[in-house]
């Protein structure tokens, strides 16, 4: 959460054309669409700036370059080479990397060290550019408009004077494409054909297919920030439908020299940032800390918690009971005043409330009622707390009936609402990638333990290293751990 005030993600819709068919460049065939490419580049360009301001970019030139290197020369021998094709590394947590229509392609910095090499980066955008190439991304905008639902970027809380509408489940709020199984094995394919004709190994396809596919199982079915493999189906058989591509593949490329690049692959990724970055404040087991704004608030233990470019969000495991944490935008007036116009605006009646104070700080905390989109009636236990020059909303959500039990949760967390000082916000570091020589006797509970102080847990270790779980590392070889600061 950046010290900036969020904005609204919500974008217009384009106008909805009269269905005309049109040639799809990467298969020949015709196909209904109801965009152009002038309309696809179009709505690349409108969306960029967005993804690039809620999502961040990660601030590493020489990565970037790096990235985008390596996603020109695969776009100059697809299909559409002529299309203003941009590679961008974002600032996000996330396993992740997605396409918009036009060319725009996008893969998170917490993608990047479950990659082993060159040639499965080369796999990730080749797949990447051929949802663009195929007109998938065009086909799903156009089947969404068709439905009226429009494609958008949506914040969890509406800003500025509605700060508890439009919730979800998810504290990025990024509705992502969905592609559909036929799709990603022809994205999939593509991957393939881009990244042997650019001299890559195309086996890095189904080497990243794999290892992602391990980290799926290894999570199980998390909610919470979107990852490649929730955005992109992975159906079984994804990895064996694809050998016999990579064999065509490799046959066409002759004797000649594949390229997977691991040296240098790794030397740009040694000391990415992993996981949250604490810039935009960082999660550390239940507690959430931000040293720019020298805030802490402690969550419910259990809780998953993630956080955003604009709120921080907590959800109990097993129950309908969320926790935010978002900056009022604009205030005015006292706090009791802002929390009472800022609620009522936003549509919830109060119950009840009084001022008072949390941990030394100004606050008004009150309970209302109201209705949040994709939940219903809600009750909110919220905090409107003074900090610095700043008001920030901390509140609690449950069902009406719900709340007795969810309160003490909710009571808690708000008075651990708190100020950092000065060396407490200095002595935040970041987790970083690390490159470390296994020794005799290590396994991936100790390197795990030793490196990392239990930031990552030893299985998601082993599959970082391309490894499964019960495989052990070899002594001598060469792995990324994370290390804190």
């Amino acid at each position: 959460m950046p010290a900036r005030l969020p904005r609204a993600l919500l974008l217009p819709v384009l106008p909805i054309f009269l269905a005309a068919c049109a040639t799809n460049p990467a298969t020949g065939k015709k196909e209904v669409s109801l965009m152009s490419e002038a309309q696809e580049v179009a709505l690349g360009q409108q969306m960029d700036p967005e993804i690039r301001r809620e999502m961040g970019v990660y601030d590493d030139p020489e990565l970037q370059r790096y990235v985008e290197s390596i996603g020109s020369r695969l776009a100059r021998l697809s299909e559409r080479p002529e299309l203003p094709w941009h590679f961008t590394v974002l600032d996000a947590p996330a396993v992740n990397a997605f396409a918009l229509p036009g060319g725009y392609i996008y893969i998170t910095r917490g993608m990047l060290p479950f990659l082993q090499d060159e040639a499965q980066l080369a796999g990730v955008l080749g797949h990447e550019i051929g949802h663009v190439t195929a007109r998938h991304s065009a086909q799903q905008y156009t089947k969404t408009t068709g439905a009226g639902l429009g494609l958008a970027l949506l914040s969890i809380f509406v800003p500025e004077a509605r700060p508890l509408q439009g919730i979800t489940e998810q504290a990025l709020g990024v509705l992502f494409l969905k592609y559909g199984r036929d799709d990603e094995l022809q994205a999939d394919n593509l991957g393939v054909r881009y990244t042997a004709a650019a001299d890559w190994n195309p086996a890095g396809v189904a080497g990243m297919l794999s290892t992602l596919q391990r980290l799926d199982e290894a999570r199980g079915s998390r909610k919470g920030v979107p990852n490649w493999l929730s955005t992109h189906p992975a159906p079984e058989d994804r990895v064996e439908r694809i050998q016999p591509v990579i064999q065509q593949a490799r046959a066409a490329m002759g004797k000649q020299p594949v390229e997977t690049d691991r040296a240098e692959f790794l030397q740009l990724i040694d000391g990415i940032v992993y996981g949250d970055n604490p810039s935009e404040g960082i999660v550390r087991g239940n507690e959430f800390l931000h040293p720019d704004l020298r805030l802490a608030v402690t969550f419910p233990r259990g809780w998953e918690i993630q956080n955003s470019q604009t709120q921080v969000m907590a959800k109990a495991p097993d129950r309908e009971h969320y926790m935010m944490l978002q900056l009022v935008p604009d205030p005015r007036g006292s706090v009791e005043q802002i929390a009472r116009g800022g609620m009522a605006n936003a549509g919830f009646r109060q119950l009840n409330g009084e001022p008072g104070r949390i941990n030394g700080a100004d606050a008004y905390v009150g309970t209302y009622q109201g209705n949040l989109q994709g939940i219903g009636n809600v009750v909110v236990l919220a905090a409107h707390v003074a900090h610095e020059k700043n008001v920030y909303v901390l509140a609690g959500l449950a069902p009406p009936n719900d709340l007795a039990r969810a309160k003490p949760a909710f009571e808690s967390s708000i008075g651990s609402f708190r100020s950092l000082t000065r060396a407490q916000a200095a002595d935040i570091k970041p987790n970083r990638v690390d490159l470390y020589t296994v020794r005799d006797g290590d396994t991936w509970e100790s390197i795990a333990k030793r490196t990392g102080e239990g930031t990552l847990s030893a299985p998601t270790l082993a599959i970082m290293n391309n490894r499964d779980p019960g495989q052990q590392p070899r002594s001598g070889e060469r792995i990324k751990v994370i290390v804190t600061g």
